[in-house]
């Protein structure tokens, strides 16, 4: 119920319109607040205030957390956040060779020779190379996004370029602070192409310190942490303090070592937010949802109301023969919410035009809402599922359907329709 009160309170105020709308599709006085008060109970009353002040981009306070550590660094008193480097005044950045490979730099940038990166230097670089571009985070193991956010940064390229590489360079890794504890360090790694250029219609990796036009916060990773857009949160390491160039060709990731697939890009995947538990047989209910909109991009979202006790297809995991039917892919939102000052953007993220519109929708690497209305036939208990179809016409899960490469499962909720 809690990940359930997040989304919802991260859902778009076009689902409120959406479904006040509903009278022309024959639900005639059907409002946002009956809708989510019928099921009754105190979460659904908190789900009814959520739904009234919904928005797309979530809000710093609302972002689910996934730091490690003991202690987790963003709850260091301030004190010891500043001592270690983890106040805007006291950041500092190593970019340096790995000593266990033969990588060339002019130019390391190091505290012992006093030319680590500080937070002025960085901001120095940001008035001209500064970035902004809207993107999903989630946990490759998790069921639910963490937070969409509007992420600000410059380009990792440009701070590797300051310490002049100039051979033997196959990858880069790059890790934050983890309490003077190398058993603590959480590292991550990324070709060396894939931070100097970025694919057609893709984002640079950044180093992030603004989420939604805010100060990150050390909660969120600040001062400075790496956001790498397409890709599953393990990549975009938090509290980053130092950069390493290697000739390694190999992924020396922190969650390889856990067993996990890390070169796996977003996958698009759809989610509930709201389902009815209870509804009555021939009558409308309206369900709404989030759909992670990964690599391949989203053409459709797709729900199906099955009976309990028919049978179902043989031969068919991944439920292809289900009778599915299309939900409403919900537009842009004219406020943007997170927090943003009337919920306007800032000028002007990647993503959309000089009149601030959306050069597409959806945006690859983010989410999108949709909404759907159901209908039962005869009393009975449902069980309810949805996914979602990819711009090359392919249905979750596939093409990638392997756990430890994000978590695309179709999910099923249980409904019960009375006479």
């Amino acid at each position: 119920m809690d990940a359930i009160r997040r989304l919802a309170q991260e859902h778009t105020e076009v689902t409120r319109r959406y479904l006040l709308q509903l009278g022309a599709a024959g639900a005639a006085g059907l409002s946002v607040s009956r809708l989510w008060a019928q099921q009754g109970g105190d979460a659904d009353a908190l789900l009814a205030e959520a739904v009234s002040r919904l928005e797309y981009l979530t809000r710093e306070e609302n972002f689910r957390n996934a730091g490690r550590g003991k202690p987790k660094p963003h709850t260091l008193p301030a004190a010891k956040l500043r001592e270690v480097g983890l106040s805007r005044e006291t950041w500092w950045l190593e970019i340096l060779p790995d000593p266990q490979s033969n990588a060339q730099l002019e130019r390391p940038l190091s505290r012992a020779s006093g030319t680590a990166l500080d937070f002025a230097g960085l901001m120095k670089l940001a008035e001209t190379r500064a970035v902004r571009f809207m993107s999903v985070m989630s946990c490759t193991n998790g069921r639910e996004p963490f937070g969409m956010g509007l992420w600000e940064g410059v380009p990792m390229r440009d701070v590797v370029w300051l310490a002049r590489p100039t051979s033997n360079v196959r990858r880069v890794f790059y890790y934050g602070y983890h309490n003077e504890d190398k058993e603590q360090r959480f590292q991550s790694s990324l070709p060396i192409g894939r931070v100097l250029e970025d694919p057609p219609g893709e984002h640079p990796v950044i180093l992030c310190y603004k989420l939604n036009n805010e100060w990150l916060t050390p909660k969120r990773g600040g001062p400075v942490r790496v956001i790498v857009p397409e890709e599953y949160g393990n990549r975009s390491v938090k509290w980053l303090q130092r950069i390493m160039l290697t000739n390694s060709f190999k992924a020396n990731d922190t969650y390889a070592e856990w067993n996990n697939d890390t070169v796996s890009h977003l996958k698009t995947c759809a989610r509930f937010i709201h389902t009815p538990e209870k509804m009555k047989a021939g009558e409308l209910a309206a369900i709404t949802g989030v759909a992670q909109v990964g690599m391949s991009g989203l053409s459709k979202v797709q729900h199906w109301l099955h009976l309990q006790g028919e049978p179902l297809p043989d031969d068919d995991p991944y439920f292809a023969k289900g009778q599915w039917k299309d939900a409403e892919v919900l537009p842009a939102p004219e406020q943007w919410g997170g927090g943003l000052p009337d919920g306007k953007l800032p000028p002007v993220p990647r993503q959309f035009d000089a009149t601030g519109k959306p050069r597409q929708w959806p945006l690859r690497n983010t989410i999108v809402h949709w909404a759907a209305l159901l209908r039962a036939p005869r009393p009975g208990k449902y069980e309810l599922r949805c996914r979602t179809i990819d711009a090359n016409g392919i249905a979750q899960p596939m093409p990638r359907p392997f756990p430890k490469s994000g978590h695309n499962v179709i999910q099923t909720v249980q409904i019960v329709v009375q006479s």
